[in-house]
């Protein structure tokens, strides 16, 4: 193509060579480098007066060198006279911080929007948003293009057997993106939930419910019986209502209380479990999770109580019998300290809403609780499992959800199903050893070694560099790209 000029930065110099190969063009000339005290140095080595720039720029493990490098690189080229700077990046690095988690968080990835903008950028094309409202963060065009296609087509012609499976998310985050693969395949879905065991408290006075009467106008004294000061109160616990009221003061409130119309009443937790009241609560499987692990419902309670002294455990391994325990005063201390750190509430007012639901694990600060509850929504018998999410990063809540799908939902075969393979730590190596997952599938979105590749056993590439090359191709002519987003098989 005339008139074009792509770069390439150092996180992923091969989907650049393999989009230049699509195009019929090279990568064009340019020096990265760093000064000896770590500064990063561009020299770009062609003219791009009057030229359409385009700078293919991933996310990768070095993330802060890699938008250092790219936004220098763009500063380069305005200052070259560029026609137009379009930024690809395939993974958006900082995605997952599209919103405040604390009162005092940063919205990092508009921070990175402005700085994209501030250095002279014209448009953008990225790869599966960890967030698709994002886009508004950009004061410049946004395509922000899918990978479903491909994920749809590499399914269809790979997996046996693949109309009678199931598409589930890890998380209550993914749904929307469970739910539009599932339409794609016209197959149907599930959702797997993961909750903290809440220790249920005693009784005390705020468990108690208190009703009055409404006042009335009168100045005429009451009969007893219609008092309107007396409380109607129902507390769950009878022994201590026994220590402040009589028996036949407690009889008398109770006549007090209006009796509610057997239709309107909801069913108590035991009529629950003892008869469905929904033939669709048959597809509720639920499960204990001990270390991120499934285990079996007779499994010692784990708890804060029943945690190790020393750290020699490593993540994902199951408590041990022999291990010391806590005192329990110590564990009073610990956990009403961590429970009234302010950092554990999120602007919403709710606890949880911390940790966004649709990322992979919360604070390191919650360690102190072992033992969590894990709920499958969804029909996944003797059926393959596609667990969907947009990115891989930590392998704890793909192992959980796939061991649930498996072990309580009794799934034949597990396929984890991801536009990013970002494989933090060792978590490619977690996922390789768990058995209840079959195939590891991602796309080229973010670099992953050549030798990581061929030595996993179950990791499976999807190449996605005609996408990109061919959004570059219509920008550059001035076509449209709607159609890049339903791509026909």
């Amino acid at each position: 193509m005339r008139g074009v000029q792509i770069f390439s930065g150092n996180s992923h110099p091969l989907l650049t060579e393999t989009v230049c190969e699509r195009l019929g063009t090279s990568p064009a000339k340019v020096e990265l480098g760093k000064f000896s005290n770590g500064e990063t140095n561009v020299n770009v080595g062609v003219s791009v007066r009057n030229q359409d720039v385009y700078i293919i720029q991933s996310g990768s493990e070095k993330i802060n060198d890699s938008v250092m490098e790219l936004l220098i690189m763009i500063s380069a080229c305005k200052g070259g006279s560029a026609k137009s700077i379009t930024a690809v990046m395939p993974y958006f690095p900082y995605s997952r911080q599209s919103k405040k988690k604390s009162h005092r968080g940063s919205i990092t990835a508009r921070m990175l929007a402005n700085l994209l903008t501030v250095a002279g950028v014209d448009h953008v094309i990225t790869l599966d948003l960890h967030a698709s409202q994002m886009q508004g963060f950009f004061s410049k065009p946004v395509d922000n293009l899918f990978a479903e296609p491909f994920i749809a087509r590499w399914i269809r012609n790979n997996v046996p057997g693949w109309k009678e499976a199931v598409v589930v998310s890890k998380n209550a985050g993914g749904t929307k993106r469970v739910t539009s693969l599932a339409d794609t395949l016209k197959l149907n879905f599930g959702i797997v939930t993961t909750d903290r065991r809440r220790q249920k408290p005693g009784p005390t006075l705020a468990d108690s419910t208190v009703f009055f009467e409404a006042l009335d106008q009168e100045t005429t004294p009451l009969p007893k019986e219609q008092d309107p000061f007396i409380a109607r109160t129902h507390i769950e616990n009878p022994d201590a209502l026994q220590s402040r009221e009589s028996q036949a003061d407690l009889n008398e409130l109770d006549s007090l209380r209006p009796e509610t119309p057997s239709g309107a009443r909801r069913p108590s937790e035991l009529e629950a479990v003892n008869e469905y009241t929904d033939v669709r609560v048959r597809d509720v499987i639920t499960g204990r999770l001990v270390q991120g692990h499934l285990v079996d419902d007779d499994y010692p309670p784990s708890g804060p109580t029943s945690m190790a002294v020393s750290g020699d455990a490593t993540p994902g391994q199951l408590p041990s019998q022999e291990s010391e325990a806590i005192p329990d005063s110590m564990v009073d201390s610990v956990v009403s300290t961590t429970s009234s750190m302010p950092g554990d509430h999120a602007l919403g007012g709710s606890f949880d809403a911390a940790d966004s639901s649709d990322e992979e694990e919360g604070s390191t600060k919650r360690n102190v609780e072992q033992e969590k509850t894990i709920t499958l929504v969804g029909d996944v018998r003797d059926r393959t499992v596609f667990l969907v999410d947009d990115m891989i990063d930590k392998s704890g809540s793909w192992i959980a959800a796939a061991e649930t799908v498996v072990k309580r939902g009794g799934a034949k075969k597990v396929y984890c199903i991801a536009t990013h393979g970002l494989f933090g730590d060792s978590s490619l190596e977690q996922l390789e050893a768990c058995e209840s997952i079959n195939y590891i599938v991602v796309t080229n979105t973010f670099p992953i070694s050549p030798q990581v590749a061929r030595k996993s056993r179950k990791l499976i590439i999807i190449d996605i560099s005609s996408l990109l090359s061919e959004s570059i191709r219509r920008h550059h002519y001035g076509e449209s790209v709607s159609a890049l987003f339903h791509l026909n098989d």
